[in-house]
């Protein structure tokens, strides 16, 4: 490859942001160019909903780097409100719209990266676009709820996953009245459902209304804005303000109408270095598709760590022509909900059976650190494993302190392959204002352990 190669980027967020850098450190003669279509680059979007509700009083905080300190320091190009609108890849050309001149140009590349991002899913019902009705995706749309929170006093959530779960907390944190709607039968649908019950309860004990088991079908209007949402049963949850956080899809059609494969899920096709069909042509984050380690498939992973990490290997493999592989995304995740905090590594129970593994799992419920030193507060511990093998599949901890560093260290296992019995020998930093000398983890290694020899049966969580 030419050793000043012309890098264009596509997507100035987590994935691009990293690429970008990544690339300037890897070769200082490479010219790099980053577009966004929107109006900030590297902002904080896993920050907004605490800016909602005020725990980040500071929005400039948000606002991870500017266009002028990437020129600064790093010499790249950044052009905001600037889209691309198609890839010819026989001259390797892109066409672009600068929305704020009104003008169109083409600008050539020798790398290309595509890290354009997700958007909010929209169903098709009637009112969805209505005024008051929004999603939070990024800094226009967290400046849009802002400016409409002073007249609101009800609020409906649709969709109880990570991002609706946030946006409730933090709205009722304001103060304001809220009504959470998930058309499953828990929250946080990729936990199992013993382990989304606390965190049920606890929205329940600040004052959450919560209707699960029902979807919606239109949004009801009054006087040309949003006034209520109406559910499959019948019922109209009236709110002032509605927010809909029922996922993302890729935005991939910039890849697919230059040629590119896209897989079942839409994310783009990608190899382990993340090039698509194209050698020329990169995709990360979330618009891309990386390798699964819980199926060893290709699919979507829609979450900042890996958009970040594998943006990173992609910046050094445009500027260099190598790097190393980009590692297979476990989906690991975690959330608080007012008191509580949640998170999952891997695989679920039901996830892995409903792949058919032979799958077991033990339930352990402990103090965070040891229970003779002041502040121990508990927390539950769901350990996966693989019946025969006691590969470990995945976790997930629900409590009010100390779930974090479990699942990051069950994470850790999962990269590595590791078994319940490596587990239960790891060592781990121990003083009692940090843990327990028999650490939550290893009394989860020990009973799947004791599963596996046959030697004491499991029981089931209460």
């Amino acid at each position: 490859m030419t050793p000043s190669p012309k890098i264009l980027i596509v997507g100035g967020v987590a994935g691009g942001a990293s690429a970008a850098t990544r690339a300037r450190r890897m070769n200082e003669q490479a010219r790099i160019i980053m577009l966004e279509k929107d109006a900030y680059v590297s902002f904080a979007n896993c920050g907004l909903p605490y800016h909602l509700g005020g725990v980040i009083q500071d929005r400039a905080k948000l606002l991870v780097a500017k266009p002028e300190m990437f020129k600064k320091r790093f010499n790249i190009e950044v052009r905001v409100r600037h889209e691309a609108l198609a890839i010819d890849r026989t001259t390797k050309t892109v066409r672009i719209r600068d929305h704020q001149a009104g003008t169109e140009y083409t600008e050539s590349y020798d790398k290309l990266i595509l890290a354009p991002g997700a958007a909010p899913l929209l169903p098709d019902v009637p009112g969805v676009r209505a005024p008051g009705v929004h999603t939070l995706r990024n800094i226009e749309d967290m400046d849009r709820i802002l400016s409409q929170l002073p007249s609101v006093q009800k609020v409906a959530v649709v969709g109880a996953g990570f991002i609706g779960l946030e946006v409730a907390e933090q709205l009722k944190e304001r103060g304001l009245s809220v009504t959470l709607i998930e058309r499953g039968g828990q929250v946080l649908p990729p936990l199992d459902a013993e382990m989304a019950e606390p965190l049920r309860r606890e929205l329940l004990r600040h004052g959450v209304e919560l209707i699960s088991g029902t979807g919606f079908t239109a949004i009801r209007e009054t006087n040309g804005k949003a006034s209520g949402v109406v559910l499959e049963d019948g019922r109209v949850v009236a709110a002032d303000l509605i927010v809909l956080g029922l996922g993302v899809r890729p935005y991939n059609q910039l890849a697919v109408n230059a040629g590119l494969a896209v897989g079942p899920a839409g994310g783009i096709l990608t190899d382990e270095y993340q090039r698509t069909a194209d050698l020329d042509i990169y995709a990360v984050g979330d618009a891309a598709e990386y390798r699964l380690g819980t199926t060893g498939l290709r699919g979507r992973v829609p979450l900042a760590g890996i958009a970040n990490r594998t943006g990173r290997l992609v910046g050094e493999h445009a500027a260099t022509g190598q790097s190393a592989t980009a590692p297979a995304a476990w989906g690991t995740a975690i959330i608080k909900v007012f008191g509580l905090g949640a998170g999952i590594a891997g695989d679920s129970l039901k996830s892995a059976l409903k792949r058919g593994i032979h799958a077991r799992a033990v339930h352990i419920t402990a103090n965070h650190h040891a229970g003779y030193y002041p502040g121990a507060k508990s927390f539950t511990l769901k350990l996966v494993y693989e019946a025969g093998t006691g590969r470990i599949l995945g976790a997930q901890a629900v409590g009010a302190a100390g779930i974090d560093k479990r699942l990051d260290v069950v994470a850790s296992f999962l990269h590595f392959g590791g078994t319940v019995r490596d587990l239960a020998q790891v060592d781990l930093a121990y003083a009692p204002p940090f843990g327990s000398a028999k650490d939550p983890l290893h009394m989860a290694a020990f009973a799947a352990i004791n599963d596996l020899e046959g030697s004491a049966p499991l029981l089931a969580p209460d």
